[in-house]
């Protein structure tokens, strides 16, 4: 038995030196591609693809014959890439912090660990430093299943001058965290408004007279909760990151609570045969049927149209809406191109916001 043990760990020792040895080619690889790109004519500096990497994840799993899972193997992919693209420049990413915050862990899932991570107090901030170049890319929250829209994140989008480049989906387990040790001792609970909302239903039965603040972000809830007492609603990450005691596990209201972040940039993604396109309009003012007529033309060929949202618009003399409407294709597809140049005609404001890849894990 000792001698069948120590055999398999031999064929596991020169695995791991033929895939160190992989690696380290695949590494060179990816600097020759960086180089031609810059004899090309690309002085960006900016060697992040999101078409090509989204497409690099999906053959990888498409491949993955098991026992690890598809996501498991698209993890460890994604942070070879990461590692690969760093040896450049990494990338500068702006998030909503503090450290610890959900749209952290969905900049590690869609970038890897090789970027540097630049944290952001207000959503706003993220779109400025994008824009002025401070940041590559930024990662802001845009829909919960639970606790619906970001607002802020929707109002920016219809104002900004940046792309979507991609997009993020991420499985939200909330934690009460405290510098207490029991549920009952809670008397004040801190958290991001959209956390209050998935937790609801919980908070109601075991908390119903706890004061509840409102707070930029998760992680900020935390650094409060820990100077004033009380609890926050955060993550296990942030409470191992700031020292704070899980006083309850899950408290989300339902267990496939996901979040959808977009990831905002420059440049435009060029399709991959599985993406998402984004637009934001207004309708002609009294103008009865406007809205149906700018989405007939997405049924008539069958576009499968897979958000709509609306948010008013700031500083209108009168009432006025804009609309954010998500759909499968890319604009480049000439099907789709058609359908857009006709909503544009129709729209008194009409915006593509972007076309990119689909959240490939």
């Amino acid at each position: 038995m000792n001698n069948e043990l120590a055999q398999a760990r031999i064929r596991i020792d020169a695995l791991d030196e033929q895939i160190q040895t992989l690696i380290s080619q695949r590494a060179r690889i990816a600097q020759e591609v960086a180089h031609i790109k810059e004899r090309m004519g690309d002085s960006t500096g900016n060697h992040y693809r999101p078409s090509r990497e989204a497409e690099v994840l999906r053959r990888a799993m498409e491949r993955n014959t098991g026992p690890l899972t598809d996501e498991t193997v698209a993890r460890l992919m994604r942070e070879i890439m990461s590692a690969c693209l760093s040896l450049e420049s990494p990338l500068k990413i702006a998030y909503l912090g503090p450290e610890g915050t959900y749209t952290q862990a969905a900049v590690q899932k869609h970038f890897g660990d090789s970027v540097t991570a630049r944290p952001a107090a207000a959503i706003d901030e993220i779109f400025r430093d994008v824009e002025t170049g401070n940041a590559d890319y930024g990662v802001v929250p845009v829909e919960n299943s639970l606790g619906g829209i970001v607002s802020h994140t929707l109002d920016e989008l219809a104002q900004t001058t940046l792309r979507i480049c991609g997009e993020v989906t991420l499985p939200i387990h909330h934690c009460l965290l405290s510098t207490e040790t029991s549920v009952e001792a809670i008397r004040h609970i801190y958290s991001h408004q959209q956390s209050f909302a998935q937790c609801r239903k919980w908070l109601d039965a075991r908390l119903p007279r706890a004061e509840k603040e409102t707070v930029a972000s998760n992680a900020q809830a935390v650094l409060i909760a820990r100077e004033k007492g009380g609890a926050a609603i955060a993550g296990q990450q942030a409470a191992k990151l700031y020292g704070m005691n899980i006083l309850a596990s899950n408290i989300e209201d339902d267990p496939n609570n996901t979040t959808r972040f977009l990831i905002i940039g420059k440049h435009d993604p060029s399709p991959t045969g599985d993406d998402v396109t984004s637009v934001v309009l207004t309708a002609q003012r009294n103008t009865p049927g406007a809205l149906f007529k700018l989405l007939q033309p997405f049924a008539r060929e069958n576009i499968d149209l897979t958000r709509i949202e609306s948010r008013p618009v700031k500083g209108a003399a009168v009432r006025d809406y804009y609309f954010f409407i998500d759909f499968r294709g890319h604009a480049l597809d000439p099907r789709i191109e058609s359908v857009l140049g006709e909503v544009r005609a129709a729209a008194a404001y009409f915006k593509v916001l972007g076309s990119y890849p689909t959240a490939p894990f």
